[in-house]
């Protein structure tokens, strides 16, 4: 079983497609697009990420979608972490069509420039909302943004943290690894913390090896073991430096030398468990 934890979709009109250099993902991406990616690749359900609209709405499309999509197991949607009526927002997705695939939530914290924005007091009270509603909560964060990430998981015990992409290491820089180490090695200590194999490819940039995303997968097994790790294909994002397939080959690469146990658990077991999924065997 493969559990894609975190693809997109989006039209041409998002606002950030416009930045230059993304012309090649620049266009619609639909069902009918992701289906035979999935087919070509063998991959069970997946899990359906907000894609940075920043709006309600979004989320009421991508439940419509996955009420229509047995595929899509579940969705990650928006909402504001500063949403002073979060709670109402939260209630209203709940009677969306689609809503018991609702599984998590994701802001694009990785656009604040705060540093002090996950110690804001609404911004944890948000949190703590989060993980009361049964939802966890989906970090979409850079690696400069780890060491309050990870205070933030110890303030909010009650709520599950999913670290998209690793937290976006700096992987085509000399220093790196390092760098990633030292600030996702404090998150990973938090129990209620689990994370995506995934963006990986994106952050290595056109030409990457598998050698080159090898030492943060090894590294992310180490520090948080295979029970609180999942794949995810970042598609289409993934485009814009490799195919869907090919994504789905250098994540196993990676995983070459687990036993079967920790490979289903990487590749679908955690992806179940963390975002309490419904799936065929």
């Amino acid at each position: 079983m493969i559990i894609d934890a975190h693809h997109h979709l989006w039209t041409a009109d998002y606002q950030w497609l416009a930045e230059p250099g993304l012309e090649a993902i620049r266009r619609d991406y639909t069902i009918a697009d992701l289906l035979p990616q999935l087919n070509e690749v063998g991959v069970t359900a997946t899990v359906l990420v907000e894609a940075g609209r920043c709006a309600a709405e979004e989320t009421a499309e991508f439940l419509a979608h996955a009420a229509t999509t047995p595929r899509i197991a579940g969705v990650v949607g928006w909402a504001s972490l500063t949403d002073p009526a979060i709670a109402a927002t939260l209630a209203g997705y709940r009677e969306l069509p689609g809503a018991t695939k609702l599984v998590g939530l994701r802001d694009q914290v990785q656009g604040v420039a705060d540093p002090g924005h996950l110690a804001r007091s609404d911004v944890r009270a948000a949190l703590a909302a989060i993980g009361a509603a049964g939802l966890t909560f989906d970090l979409v964060v850079h690696v400069g943004q780890l060491t309050s990430c990870a205070e933030a998981a110890r303030a909010t015990p009650g709520t599950t943290f999913v670290l998209d992409h690793l937290g976006k290491p700096r992987i085509a820089a000399a220093a790196g690894l390092a760098e990633w180490r030292t600030a996702v090695r404090d998150l990973a200590g938090c129990d209620n913390v689990v994370a995506k194999l995934s963006g990986l490819l994106s952050e290595a940039g056109p030409g990457w090896r598998v050698a080159d995303i090898r030492p943060y997968v090894d590294t992310a097994l180490e520090l948080f073991g295979p029970h609180r790790l999942m794949a995810g294909s970042d598609w289409p994002v993934c485009d814009l430096v490799a195919s869907y397939a090919e994504v789905w080959t250098a994540i196993d690469a990676g995983l070459g030398e687990l036993s079967a146990t920790e490979r289903a658990d990487v590749l679908a077991g955690t992806a179940i468990r963390t975002y309490a999924l419904e799936v065929g065997s």
